[in-house]
């Protein structure tokens, strides 16, 4: 870490009514937090909560109320004195009990001042996370990798969620104003106006992201332990704006939303723009596609692609980001540990982690802290 970074932490951490935690806390002082405990205590749901002080919908992506104890009144709440970019703050978000008359909404706070949106948070603290359910990336659709990618970007500018949600209205918007079968061309004009500007916002972030991202890549692939990897983004947008003006781009996509109405029409859904965006990703070592690598090589590419993540984040922020790393340590060989916990240590971020073993930590030493969960209770690990 640079003299002129400055890293993300959390010092205290409480939650309320949060998924098996009816109220728990902890404090910590260090940069190597493990959280330790047998399956289905809770240590993933701690990180979820910590997930939530960042835009979008945390790392399970669950609506609002599935986040709540089941037996608590519906509400939850998850708030935590931080220090970051702005120096100390308390960031706070949750939901009051549902109410039958009302939409559940999520309110975010800092200092206990309300704030329009998660987005504020990200003024204070940035964050990258690894769980399990990442394992499949490169196995998986389409869709799971362009999320994947939009939570890389979501890091660097804290309003590409909220451009890629305006980008999916806009396009039901227009789905929606062709299933009409005399649809109104003013309408639709000013629809696919709209959505070009959008799309053109989307595509201009990501491409730039997946740019820098590559060259990072490849400079970590010389020194790191963790495999590196060519990453392209499959889109003609924003591979076009990477070398055309975004006018010029945002006018061609407009032409081809009008020229293909009827055939989206007919389709039910726009059948191209950035909301069809891939991640490709190369395993370097071999120069074979990520999904062709071993299912030990994918997990070791994955690391390597999100420590390289987080160097840019702070190179490109000025914030080191909180890394929170689910179940991570329990599949790598002791080497791989230590180089894991090096890079870590290397990187200067606050770091929180699972396992189900305390040994798994042992190498920690005093840079770590070690909590015991269990049945919903955080207590600092004997």
């Amino acid at each position: 870490m640079t003299p002129n970074m400055t890293p993300s932490r959390i010092h205290r951490l409480s939650l309320t009514h949060f998924r098996n935690y009816r109220a728990a806390s902890l404090t910590t002082a260090s940069d190597m937090v493990a959280l330790v405990g047998p399956n289905g205590a809770g240590k993933t749901n701690c990180l979820e909560a910590i997930s939530f002080l960042s835009p979008g919908r945390g790392l399970r992506r669950a609506t609002l109320e599935d986040v709540a104890d089941n037996q608590g009144d519906g509400s939850w709440a998850v708030s935590a004195e931080v220090e970051g970019a702005l120096g100390l703050a308390t960031l706070g978000t949750g939901i009051e009990p549902p109410r039958a008359d009302a939409a559940i909404s999520r309110r975010c706070r800092i200092d206990r001042e309300n704030v329009g949106s998660a987005s504020a948070f990200g003024d204070h603290l940035r964050m990258v996370w690894l769980t399990p359910a990442m394992d499949g990336l490169f196995m998986g659709s389409a869709s799971e990798r362009r999320r994947f990618f939009d939570r890389l970007v979501l890091a660097i500018d804290s309003e590409h969620s909220s451009r890629v949600s305006a980008l999916e209205r806009s396009l039901r918007s227009r789905n929606r104003l062709l299933e009409v079968r005399n649809f109104d061309d003013h309408w639709c004009d000013a629809i696919e106006r709209e959505t070009a500007e959008l799309a053109v916002a989307v595509a201009a972030l990501r491409g730039q992201t997946a740019v820098k991202l590559a060259h990072m890549l490849r400079a970590r692939g010389e020194t790191s332990a963790f495999p590196s990897a060519e990453i392209a983004l499959d889109g003609w947008m924003e591979n076009a704006l990477l070398s055309e003006p975004a006018t010029a781009v945002e006018d061609r996509y407009r032409k081809l939303l009008r020229e293909n109405r009827a055939r989206d029409a007919t389709a039910g859904r726009t059948l191209d723009g950035p909301h069809l965006t891939d991640l490709q990703v190369v395993y370097a070592p071999k120069q074979m596609p990520a999904r062709d690598a071993s299912t030990g090589e994918q997990k070791a590419l994955l690391i390597g692609l999100v420590l390289a993540h987080a160097t840019l984040v702070a190179e490109t922020t000025g914030i080191v980001p909180l890394l929170l790393l689910d179940e991570v340590v329990a599949h790598l060989d002791p080497n791989r540990r230590r180089a894991l916990f090096g890079e870590l240590t290397k990187l200067g971020a606050q770091v929180w982690l699972t396992g189900a073993d305390p040994a798994a930590f042992g190498e920690l030493g005093a840079s770590g802290e070690l909590f015991a969960v269990e049945s919903g209770r955080i207590t600092r690990h004997a």
